[in-house]
């Protein structure tokens, strides 16, 4: 019996796993979701296309599984766009369906016409056209495997008209989840062992390629009493029951991560391809083991490139390890990540009860939000406080924009996120400006009855982008935002809605708002002069805030000099 393409792409899409479908109905792909309706996919009506994109790739990127995205024509594939490339940097397994115009009229200049496959072959793993309807099958399992498999996104693009045709359907295409062990030969692995065995101080570098090898790097750390180092994505499998981790690298990282990697005589980098050069050691030898073997030595020239599982390379490597006492190289390293965390939670004291530091909100939260919790933060000084100040307990869960960089991702991708776990904890640590874009979709929390709790760090700026114009030297120019009282905005779309001003209000109030039933907003007044101070203050930097000092007093802003100086030099 004969099915129509709609029917054959939602049964294909059904098997593969994926649950849900975001996006805004419309035109060219009204057969599309008819055919949703009808089969065991939820479709989730969001505002704005790319608030779609991100939910999606949320999902994807906690359940490991498959989501969906669908849009129409022209103005709606491309309304995607940025979300798409977010998740696909990040690896969510999403597939999108970008349907275009009726056939007969492309190439024609017809209206909302575009070429969907030229916008997204850069931001996907598998990007194709269904051009018959023989088609259909085949090649939306095509694209959900590419995004299984090779952790991506995977783009179907369809024209309207196709979604009306029928065929026999007769062959059983289907996804491929294949489980390989994949590690270096053994020749290679005898390479790295005599390339550790020969070093004296050792440091382990793990970047997101080791998630599910944490156990293997905590054994192969204290057999070589290594420090493990790691970048930000890391942060949440890396930092709990790995007693021999001191901290992140780069300018969101901690001195004890920058000195374990700048002092040590081999570097192990494990499925890192952590992007800044400047941050890996001038001296040292330096080992990366990767599954891609596209990224071996793209960052900083390495000694030996590998490719392998970390945890499979790492099962095979130990054997062939001699184990070592502690050392001076781990022990300096251990006590410095000490120091390192001491002063986190000193910056995050809060002296005066009329300001609240967005360290203090951080520390509130994570002392307060639940164990199993899981926390979405804006890019910008949200996901900074959220990899410094959070704390990782192998329960929690963190997902910030570390690879795209973008603004307004964190409510949007905790959406999705919201989705998949129902009974958990959500947390969007959202930046006023990242609210301010795509508020829209809190209209979406409401209708969807999503319990998300969304919390404002409201410096009235762009922050972030306030701060790199400081140290430059720079007066901060366009930074400023007329922002609403965003908890009188929020209980007005039906949602409840709180603004806190000091820090004696603060814990009352997040308590108040984590125990809310439903979607709910907590907009914090926060320190606006507080810089995001990198884990080494280079003499450069100080001369750049010093010449923007001299700046704003000359143009009559020497309040804020003070503010400055007392909020991140002073305290």
């Amino acid at each position: 019996m004969s099915k129509t393409v709609s029917d054959i792409i939602a049964d294909t899409l059904v098997a593969a796993g994926a649950r849900r479908v975001y996006g805004i109905v419309g035109d060219t792909i009204n057969h599309f979701t008819d055919a949703v309706r009808r089969s065991d996919l939820d479709w989730v009506h969001v505002r704005h296309e790319e608030v779609g994109a991100l939910a999606a790739g949320g999902e994807s990127y906690m359940t490991g599984e498959l989501s969906v995205c669908a849009g129409t024509t022209g103005p709606g594939s491309l309304h995607f766009v940025n979300g798409i490339f977010e998740s696909h940097r990040n690896g969510a397994p999403v597939v999108l369906i970008a349907s275009n115009i009726a056939r007969a009229e492309e190439g024609l200049g017809f209206p909302q016409e575009v070429d969907q496959k030229k916008i997204y072959e850069q931001t996907s793993v598998f990007c194709e056209k269904i051009s018959h309807p023989d088609q259909a099958r085949r090649i939306v399992a095509q694209a959900a495997q590419a995004a299984l498999t090779r952790h991506g996104v995977a783009v179907v693009v369809v024209n309207g008209d196709m979604f009306r045709e029928t065929a026999s359907d007769d062959l059983p295409w289907d996804v491929h989840r294949p489980d390989p062990v994949i590690r270096p030969s053994e020749a290679e692995i005898d390479a790295l062992a005599a390339m550790i065995e020969a070093a004296e101080r050792i440091t382990i570098y793990a970047g997101i390629g080791a998630r599910g090898a944490a156990a293997q790097i905590r054994a192969l750390s204290e057999r070589l009493a290594a420090p493990v180092a790691h970048t930000t994505r890391a942060k949440e499998f890396i930092e709990p029951d790995m007693p021999n981790n001191v901290g992140m690298t780069g300018i969101l990282g901690n001195r004890a991560g920058m000195q374990a990697v700048g002092d040590c005589d081999l570097l192990l980098c494990l499925g890192s391809d952590f992007a800044y050069t400047q941050f890996y050691p001038g001296k040292a030898r330096i080992v990366q083991v990767d599954i891609d073997p596209t990224r071996l030595g793209r960052r900083a020239p390495v000694d030996l490139g590998l490719v392998g599982d970390v945890g499979d390379t790492i099962d095979a490597l130990l054997p062939r390890l001699t184990p070592r006492e502690h050392g001076r190289h781990l022990n300096r390293a251990l006590k410095s990540y000490a120091e390192d965390l001491k002063g986190y939670l000193e910056s995050a004291e809060e002296p005066d009860p009329s300001l609240i530091h967005p360290q203090h909100l951080t520390e509130t939260l994570d002392r307060l939000a639940a164990k199993d919790a899981i926390f979405t933060a804006d890019g910008g000084s949200p996901m900074v406080w959220l990899l410094r100040h959070l704390s990782a307990n192998g329960e929690r869960r963190f997902l910030t924009s570390l690879l795209h960089g973008t603004m307004a991702n964190a409510y949007p991708q905790a959406l999705g996120i919201q989705k998949a776990y129902p009974d958990r904890q959500v947390i969007a640590m959202c930046g006023d400006g990242g609210m301010t874009m795509l508020m829209g979709d809190l209209l979406t929390l409401v209708q969807e009855k999503l319990p998300v709790k969304l919390l404002i760090f409201n410096n009235a700026s762009l922050g972030f982008v306030e701060m790199e114009q400081r140290v430059e030297g720079m007066l901060d120019a366009f930074t400023e935002l007329h922002n609403p009282d965003f908890g009188t905005m929020a209980r007005a779309i039906g949602m409840q809605g709180a603004r806190v001003e000091t820090a004696d209000n603060l814990e009352a109030a997040m308590t108040e708002w984590l125990a809310a039933p439903g979607p709910a907003l907590l907009d914090v007044k926060v320190s606006r002069m507080e810089l995001v101070m990198p884990p080494k203050i280079e003499p450069s930097q100080v001369a750049s805030t010093a010449l923007f000092g001299v700046k704003a007093v000359l143009n009559g802003r020497a309040d804020e000099v003070v503010s400055l100086m007392r909020d991140n030099f002073l305290r």
